[in-house]
């Protein structure tokens, strides 16, 4: 591009000028700025951000069309981190599928766990087998998950910005949880805990001493994440009338979930359709009316707080139920058997390896079947919500009569919520596209399952 003295002006060529696919303009005349201002304004351009860029955790891209700082167009691309968990699920035993759903959103694994085995127990006509001890078990693991969750939420969200304190105290925090996660299942995170008719295995018996010793520690975290943030002037002014979805928007995305509740409208799937008991448990919806980031930041915290206050009540069950069975009674359905930690960690144990391998061959023989084969479910489909985290998780299960599932789909409600990022980040500015996202609380191991 040349400039030369005169009346600034710039023309594009034919294209046959610079060879094919590549655009130029030849320039004359007056101010460089006049001109470059004069040419570059008929171009438009597209940044990628991700699926390298740290926010998107490698494994989201978004296309973004920027006019100086303003985004004009957002475009999402996923697929960075498909495992073809559902397809798997077709070639596993009913029970066996807890083991890969459980990995799809690996932040909420329990939710996965429990939205599939409530599913595979209606097939089988067995709900209102379930123990009440399993279904307190279930409550107190998801919303332990729930505050989990959320604090990697806020504690992620933080970092993005900047705020490198609220992301320490988020996980900080979140040890807690995943310290009583591993006494209960031996595991931090992917469970597979969850089992059609129950639970694997009973809790420790010291169990609700831990949670009762965690929950103030908890609490002061959350407490000191409010003060760090939501008071905060920077915080406030890079948070609040940013990435704005009204009810209407949410309505027409089928977005569920904070963002749904930030725009003022308290569906919770617990409370509209309850499951596992929740209809016996007290607590509050938190909604809020401003619609954008800040708001979800704020129902995100008092959510954290209500599932506190449904695991202390847990706990009291938990108490008046020890003893009882956590798993259905069938033993046709009930697998595995007997668990316990010993000294080569989690396994059967050696009562009931010494009943089956020593005094009872139709036991092993019932055994060795039940775990290679699995058991059959009744031909039919279902379909099953819970309230995850990030919004309404639902799973359509359809059996044909066999032992593995004909099929197994999730509506996962990261998948849904991304929609929203091209109305909430268009007409704002670059550095406001990450904060949109984060508000969104995506976890792309649901998205591409």
């Amino acid at each position: 591009m040349t400039a030369t003295a005169g009346i600034p002006h710039a023309t594009r060529p034919a294209a046959e000028d610079y060879g094919p696919g590549v655009a130029g303009f030849e320039a004359s005349g007056g101010d460089w700025d006049e001109i470059a201002r004069e040419a570059i304004g008929e171009e438009r351009i597209v940044v990628n951000m991700g699926p390298q860029h740290p926010s998107t955790h490698g494994v989201l891209r978004l296309m973004l069309e920027i006019d100086g700082e303003t985004v004009t167009e957002a475009r999402c691309g996923i697929g960075y981190l498909h495992t073809g968990i559902e397809k798997n699920m077709e070639f596993r035993t009913w029970t066996q599928g807890t083991t890969f759903c459980t990995r799809m959103d690996y932040l909420a694994p329990f939710f996965q766990e429990t939205a599939f085995c409530l599913g595979t127990e209606r097939l089988l006509g067995i709900t209102d087998d379930v123990p009440e001890r399993a279904d307190v078990i279930r409550v107190l693991v998801m919303e332990l998950n729930r505050v989990a969750s959320h604090l990697v939420c806020l504690g992620t969200g933080g970092n993005e910005m900047g705020a490198t304190t609220v992301m320490t105290i988020g996980f900080t925090a979140r040890e807690e949880i995943l310290r009583i996660f591993e006494a209960i299942t031996g595991l931090r995170m992917n469970h597979a805990y969850v089992r059609p008719g129950g639970v694997a295995q009973d809790v420790p018996a010291d169990l609700t001493d831990q949670v009762r010793a965690a929950l103030p520690k908890v609490r002061g975290y959350l407490r000191d994440l409010g003060d760090l943030m939501l008071a905060n002037p920077i915080f406030k002014s890079r948070l609040q009338d940013v990435g704005v979805l009204n009810l209407a928007g949410c309505f027409a995305l089928g977005i569920t979930g904070p963002v749904l509740r930030s725009a003022g409208h308290p569906y919770d799937v617990r409370k509209a359709f309850p499951y596992s008991g929740y209809e016996t448990y007290d607590f509050d919806v938190p909604t809020d009316t401003a619609s954008d980031c800040y708001s979800r930041v704020v129902i995100r915290l008092e959510e954290c707080y209500q599932s506190l206050r449904i695991v202390e009540q847990c706990l009291e069950r938990l108490d008046a139920t020890t003893g009882a069975p956590v798993m259905v009674a069938d033993r046709k359905i009930a697998w595995p058997a007997q668990l316990a930690v010993g000294g080569d960690g989690q396994g059967n144990s050696l009562d009931h390896i010494r009943r089956i391998m020593g005094e009872s061959m139709e036991a092993l023989i019932h055994h060795f079947k039940l775990v290679t084969e699995g058991f059959g479910v009744p031909a039919g489909q279902t379909w099953q919500t819970v309230e995850h985290p990030r919004g309404e998780l639902g799973v359509h299960l359809v059996s044909d009569g066999g032992t593995r599932p004909y099929r197994a789909h999730f509506r996962d409600p990261s998948f849904n919520n991304l929609q929203a990022v091209s109305v909430m980040c268009e007409g704002g500015q670059v550095a406001d596209v990450v904060v949109a996202v984060a508000s969104l609380d995506p976890v792309l191991g649901g998205v591409d399952r």
